[in-house]
């Protein structure tokens, strides 16, 4: 999910359900939780989480199907669920197809793989952070320059901490000394730049929201540097993940509780399914299948027909896909001329 700005005044007359604030907040607690096990560890526990949760998260199979890959799919069942939204979107949904085949196809040819991967990494961590800010913009009230002053000196520390956290093997010495600097800069900056607009947000509810998105990536830089990688990245990625988990099924309610609008729907009513356990059950379930069996799945099919196997599939070449014509149509779908925003109200 990713937002420009939302605001608590936008409602629907007849909607039953809506976007908690107070629940959007109350995700940030993931912060205290793990600086709290970070503490612990290293006065009582003598490093054991350090040593023992994988020191990169994408590497523990239960974390890649909790986080990350879920919500991509759940966003991608959104939209092509709903024959409404496909029409609607289907030139962007096309244009953004043909436009990733040929990025992909270019920057395998002309880019370093570091290149390539600080160019997705600079994307993803833009709209894991826009997604946050823009659902706390309307609470905060800030003018666009502050708002967008912080989402880049943000964008900013987080893509050296997400460069420091998985390139950190391959690199130089050298390289992961500038690294490291330029994640401190960039909170340094934000930090500043925090302090200095605050004076915009009038409300004691609107503070809660703006400084715990600043000290998410706070938070974040700061379990990297004491080398808790694990937690580093969770932290992000549970606000992020369940933020939009909140909005996915509220939609859906909304959409669906009356009279589904679609088979997913109709087939969940007739099975006597709570409409906001479908889409998080199906995502998870497709996200397991998907990585657990789908690489080997067209390995099996193109070894009987073709006599070759490809390289991760699936893992690699599916659900990357997935992953950004999410980043891109996440962007659309939920600004307020979109058909999604007739399904989304919010209470604080």
């Amino acid at each position: 999910m990713s937002a420009s700005s939302v605001s608590i005044h936008d409602s629907l007359c007849d909607q039953k359900q809506a976007v908690s604030f107070r629940l959007l907040l109350g995700l940030y607690g993931i912060i205290p939780i793990c600086l709290i096990l970070q503490s612990l560890d290293s006065w009582f526990w003598q490093d054991f989480l350090k040593e023992n949760l994988p020191s990169n998260p994408f590497h523990f199979v239960l974390f890649q199907v909790l986080f990350g890959t879920p919500h991509i799919i759940a966003s991608n069942i959104v939209l092509v669920s709903n024959a409404d939204y496909l029409k609607h979107f289907k030139r962007h949904i096309i244009l953004m197809t043909v436009a990733i085949a040929f990025a992909y196809i270019l920057g395998n040819i002309l880019l370093p793989y570091r290149v390539l991967f600080i160019v997705v990494a600079t994307w993803t961590i833009h709209h894991v952070l826009k997604q946050q800010y823009g659902v706390a913009r309307g609470l905060c009230g800030l003018p666009d320059w502050a708002f967008k002053l912080l989402l880049y000196l943000s964008v900013m520390a987080g893509v050296a901490i997400y460069v420091g956290i998985f390139l950190r093997n391959s690199l130089e010495t050298e390289h992961v000394f500038w690294v490291k600097n330029a994640a401190t800069v960039g909170c340094l900056m934000l930090l500043v730049a925090a302090v200095v607009c605050q004076h915009y947000v009038t409300t004691s509810f609107g503070r809660w929201f703006y400084w715990s998105n600043i000290f998410l990536v706070i938070t974040s830089f700061y379990l990297y540097q004491q080398q808790h990688y694990f937690m580093a990245v969770l932290v992000p990625r549970f606000v992020h993940d369940a933020t939009a988990y909140v909005f996915y099924v509220t939609h859906d309610y909304n959409k669906h509780h009356r009279q589904p609008q679609n088979f997913i729907y109709r087939y969940a009513a007739r099975c006597n399914l709570h409409v906001f356990i479908v889409l998080p059950v199906i995502s998870f379930f497709l996200t397991f299948l998907l990585l657990a069996y789908g690489d080997d799945a067209v390995n099996f099919i193109t070894r009987y027909l073709l006599g070759v196997e490809f390289y991760k599939v699936i893992t690699l070449g599916f659900l990357g896909y997935l992953a950004l014509m999410h980043y891109f149509m996440e962007g659309l779908t939920w600004q307020k001329d979109s058909p999604y925003r007739k399904f989304i109200a919010f209470s604080k």
